[in-house]
């Protein structure tokens, strides 16, 4: 696929601290804001720790195993890309719509979002407003340029970092009595049934929390198209950015865990509407700071903004990806002199534009869509994963060494596996009350994106009779477009 600079191409304008924050913020938000909460509640302080610690070390191996392709091949909208070369085009095509429609809907899910975040301080104002006030400042931020986007996202992933690390000074002062009067220590760690609570169904529930609060982290394989030099950057965010969740999620959880006990009903806040129980509300409150809500609000309205205008943008480069690879009309993959595919961001724009109308107009049908989209960030992971084992299996099979790659994931075969396996056992565990009361309903609203993406690879294999692609006829060779690129770079030096 081309990814030149000019001439209709989409360009290269991100830099190293614009892919590591956008990395970063993807996969902070209301995950840690809020439902943090709920993963202590359901297994314990212990039990949350191993469930986030297991899924982190999941996201890396994805992250890993995404950085190795990406830096072989850097272009936008990756992952459709990626399963159509490495394993079949069917999967590729199946992939890339099914990813396109999950962060369509995830705008619409975000805007709705952000009308209920400013209820909080505007209760009467109608909320529809608001929505498209977000929405249209997310269509101006994307469509003047790539640079415009990276820049927004860099600084208001800079304002989550920043409250993060107040948070966690304020915490620690309060565990040990310097804030807010008294020494609490660990002692919320051994009461009553903690460390653990609810044993191993316990943990996998959370494991479904916490895969839902690292989804995101795979946007640094889509800004590898637009990266100034994605063979540094993407290496660098995913090294970077996987410490740091590690450290944001877990030094929060222990935070949190050790001043507020596992049975308190302050951590059943579940969505962004429950600010004022947000566990990083209730604890910057017990330190006695004044208009803890309030700021909390503040950030979370970041955060939403933040999390649909990542989604604008990657469903805006898979749709114009699929368009360039012809899964999607060709008019798709049509650039402005900026670099930005326009018909590509207005399709989408429409598309969430009347998505949201439907959770206004049709409540049914709005629950459905949200449904529909709910499971397809686990499946791009699965996706991920497949495709790099193949890739690397058929590297190897052909005659290359991993001294060609610029950079090579560790630990292989062994990341791309549990990632794997750790997908499937997250899909499976969405609901699994729903199956053991054999609820259709329940299960039919969990899973519905599991047959649609399986219809969607099954068509397009029977109407183009495509097959799997034996290893040694995979095409694991660089893109060309960049390797050009780089000798031009390399002749004028």
């Amino acid at each position: 696929m081309s990814e030149k600079k000019g001439n209709g191409q989409v360009k290269r304008g991100l830099k190293s601290r614009h892919v590591s924050m956008i990395a970063l913020g993807g996969c902070i938000g209301t995950g840690l804001f809020v439902t943090s909460g709920g993963a202590i509640h359901n297994a314990g302080p212990g039990g949350a720790l191993v469930a986030y610690v297991c899924m982190g070390i999941m996201v890396y191996f994805l992250m890993t195993s995404l950085g190795e392709m990406a830096t072989n091949m850097p272009v936008s909208g990756s992952f459709a890309t990626y399963s159509a070369k490495y394993v079949d085009p069917a999967l590729g095509f199946a992939m890339g719509w099914n990813y396109w429609f999950n962060w369509t809907i995830t705008v619409a899910v975000d805007v709705s979002t952000v009308a209920i975040v400013m209820q909080f301080w505007l209760p009467h104002f109608p909320s529809w407003i608001w929505s498209l006030a977000a929405l249209s400042l997310i269509l101006l931020i994307n469509i003047l340029s790539v640079k415009a986007f990276g820049e927004t996202e860099f600084w208001m992933s800079l304002i989550k970092v920043i409250t993060i690390f107040i948070f966690l000074a304020v915490g620690v002062l309060t565990i040990f009595g310097i804030m807010g009067g008294h020494f609490i220590g660990m002692r919320n760690f051994t009461y009553k049934q903690a460390p653990f609570v609810n044993g191993i169904p316990g943990i996998l529930s959370v494991f479904v929390i916490a895969g839902f609060s690292f989804q995101g982290t795979e946007l640094v394989g889509i800004t590898a198209g637009e990266s100034e030099d994605p063979q540094k950057t993407v290496p660098k965010a995913i090294h970077e950015v996987f410490w740091r969740i590690i450290l944001f999620y877990i030094l929060a959880i222990v935070v949190i865990a050790a001043i507020i006990p596992y049975t308190s009903h302050d951590l059943l806040g579940s969505s962004a509407s429950d600010v004022t129980i947000s566990p990083f509300t209730i604890v910057f409150e017990r330190a006695g700071l004044a208009g803890a809500a309030s700021i909390m609000n503040a950030v979370i309205l970041t955060s939403v903004i933040s999390s649909a205008n990542s989604g604008m943008y990657a469903s805006t480069r898979m749709l114009y990806s699929m368009a360039d690879e012809g899964y999607a009309p060709k008019i798709f993959g049509k650039v402005s002199k900026r670099g930005i595919p326009v018909l590509a961001l207005l399709a989408t724009m429409v598309v969430s534009l009347l998505t949201f109308m439907t959770s206004i107009f049709g409540s049914k049908i709005y629950m459905w869509l949200v449904a529909a989209s709910g499971l397809t960030g686990f499946i791009a992971w699965f996706g991920i994963a497949l495709s790099h084992y193949r890739f690397r299996r058929a590297f190897i099979k052909q005659g290359h060494k991993l001294s060609e790659l610029k950079y090579h994931a560790t630990w292989f075969p062994v990341g791309p596996i549990i990632t794997l396996l750790l997908c499937i056992v997250v899909i499976c565990g969405q609901d699994i009350g729903a199956f053991a009361h054999f609820n259709l309903f329940e299960i039919a609203v969990t899973y519905m994106s599991v047959p649609l993406v399986i219809i969607l690879y099954f068509s397009y294999k029977i109407i183009h009779h495509t097959h799997i692609i034996p290893l040694d006829k995979v095409d694991v060779s660089p893109s060309e477009d960049y390797t050009d690129e780089i000798k031009k770079n390399e002749s004028k030096s």
